[in-house]
């Protein structure tokens, strides 16, 4: 039915964005997605580094930019050290290198309360999105346009649809928090 395809749709569209978010958050791993959100001040307008360089990791504690204007070089630099992420970049004239440092337990520990909130908001995409289906499912019930059996049903099936994505939620952020609190 037209209502659990919007659901399902939904529901992967906040499971998505939960991975993205995920993604950028720092381990003691380089991944590119870890600078990629960050905005620079360029051309007059604040515009995400992915747009201004390439952002590679040659190495697991290594990341380096390599800007496409080499003009931007001093900009991207300070845009990654005002990202409040812990880095340290270093210009050498034609990349950037930011090394990655490993993580304290103190850091670990904010980082896995930060991973948990952000699982919370994903929780919340869900149940808002089992919630709008509900109520069209109710509302279709009592104007007569379904069964009060078929909506019985199709509200079931949305609970089951949200269990599905809830489950998808908590196995990434179990993976996520064991990569974070790895030594």
């Amino acid at each position: 039915m037209k209502i659990a395809k919007e659901t399902r749709a939904r529901m992967e569209k906040a499971v998505d964005a939960l991975r993205r978010e995920f993604a950028s958050v720092r381990t003691g791993k380089a991944s590119p997605a870890l600078l990629e959100h960050i905005r620079v001040e360029a051309y007059e307008s604040h515009m995400p580094l992915e747009q201004l360089a390439t952002i590679s990791a040659p190495e697991p504690r290594l990341l380096v930019v390599q800007p496409w204007d080499k003009n931007l070089m001093g900009v991207i630099e300070k845009g990654i050290q005002a990202a409040d992420l812990g880095l340290n970049p270093s210009n050498d004239g034609t990349v950037i290198h930011v090394p990655i440092p490993p993580l304290n337990e103190e850091r670990r520990l904010e980082l896995v309360k930060r991973l948990h909130k952000i699982a919370e908001e994903s929780r919340v995409s869900l149940r808002a999105a089992r919630r709008a289906a509900n109520d069209e499912i109710k509302t279709k019930s009592k104007t007569g346009e379904i069964s009060e059996d078929e909506g019985h049903r199709l509200l079931q099936e949305m609970q089951e649809l949200t269990d599905e994505f809830t489950k998808k939620v908590e196995a990434l952020l179990e993976a996520k928090e064991a990569e974070v609190r790895e030594v």
